[in-house]
């Protein structure tokens, strides 16, 4: 008996929800970025050349053979001060510099050009570490005229990244923040900062800290490939609930969105934020300033090639035909129509769960400089003096 034929396959129906497919081992282990182009200070433009003998950075061996390595510097002031309209601090404190989290869409990497480094490989393997960030916060402190305004932390670099398991930078900044009553942010993609919910439950007490965890995905395997030494998911989940337990008020930022290839999470992730106690929630889309745009493609096209241009598209359309701009990515006055119903979801499902309430201002009214009556050192050393 003759069998019918197969009609033509017709094209492939989106299905709702789906999670994007990712090329396994497309990268080096631990590593988000791809390659490790030179800064754009440099003299010489240098950048890696698959020759065929399979020791190219990016074949699946070269980044995990990068190792850490942790510079110390010592900076004359820890806060940092800002008028800029697209964020909503005036002053932080980045207790590090480079990120070993390895997040592949930090806009942070292009700030290791400084640096004369590349924001590559180099961003998430030679990390600059700052152990004198706690007494420089007393002394900037306990100058005259400084008034206190909530002071922001991990806004540029995590402040929980791995190398604070050996330096511990953040427990002297909050300890500090603590002896002077200064109101102070965190945000965060480590679950480490539950090591010092010893500290931030009684600053919470005092109406003194807000801690934010960003959560970019619900898919282990996804966030491996993203931010490859980040807390995984579950992990940060754990976190806000452990902090809120704590009285700590804690929201959730799920970010960055990235068109096709996390946006259909958005709902799921604001959901699991509520189920885990968070008071408040946020989002932001992807940015892909100077260098992360080339790095963030690499990536696309090892771990997602089949969406990659697609991503790119949206992207392109809400940055006004480039790869980044940035009054239509950090302003609001341009969106495009993608944008426009990624922000109508967010605000639709964080007033469904409760997430869309404004969290509670922090105390200014606690702050005391006990030093900054210190009196005048004397000319000489009193050890000298027989």
């Amino acid at each position: 008996m003759a069998r019918a034929p197969t009609p033509p396959a017709g094209p492939k129906r989106p299905i709702e929800g789906r999670p994007p497919h990712l090329v396994r081992n497309a990268g080096g282990k631990g590593r988000g970025a791809r390659s490790n182009r030179s800064g754009r200070y440099e003299a010489e433009s240098r950048f890696d050349v698959d020759d065929g003998w399979g020791e190219a950075r990016g074949d699946g061996d070269g980044p995990a053979a990068e190792r850490t390595t942790h510079i110390v510097e010592r900076p004359r002031t820890i806060l940092t001060f800002n008028k800029s309209p697209y964020v909503g601090f005036d002053r932080s404190i980045n207790p590090y510099r480079g990120c070993e989290h390895g997040c592949v869409y930090c806009f942070a990497r292009p700030t290791h050009a400084f640096m004369g480094l590349s924001p590559g490989l180099d961003f998430e393997t030679k990390i600059f570490v700052k152990p004198d960030a706690g007494a420089l916060l007393r002394r900037e402190f306990s100058a005259p005229g400084y008034r206190p305004r909530p002071v922001a932390l991990g806004t540029n670099t995590d402040p929980y990244q791995p190398a604070e398991r050996r330096y511990r930078i953040m427990r002297d900044v909050l300890t500090a923040c603590a002896e002077f009553g200064h109101p102070l942010t965190i945000l965060t993609k480590s679950a480490g900062v539950l090591r010092d919910l010893d500290l931030l439950s009684p600053l919470a007490q005092r109406g003194l800290v807000r801690a934010t965890l960003s959560i970019t995905t619900c898919d282990p395997a996804l966030a491996r490939a993203l931010e490859p030494r980040a807390s995984a998911p579950a992990k940060r989940f754990d976190a806000v609930r452990a902090l809120a337990d704590a009285g700590v008020e804690t929201g959730v930022m799920t970010a960055p969105m990235i068109p096709a290839l996390n946006d259909h999470e958005l709902e799921a992730l604001l959901t699991r934020a509520a189920e885990a106690g968070a008071s408040h929630a946020g989002y932001t889309m992807i940015r892909l300033p100077l260098e992360v745009s080339p790095l963030f493609q690499e990536w696309l096209a090892a771990h997602a090639p089949d969406r990659a241009g697609r991503v790119m598209r949206h992207i392109r359309e809400h940055n006004g035909g480039r790869d980044y701009d940035a009054r239509r990515s950090r302003g609001r006055e341009v969106a495009s129509p993608y944008v426009k119903l990624l922000a109508a979801r967010f605000r639709a499902a964080a007033a469904r769960l409760g997430l869309d309430r404004e969290p509670a201002p922090l105390r200014l009214n606690a702050f005391r400089a006990p030093n900054r009556a210190t009196p005048q050192l004397s000319l000489f050393d009193e050890s000298s003096r027989s």
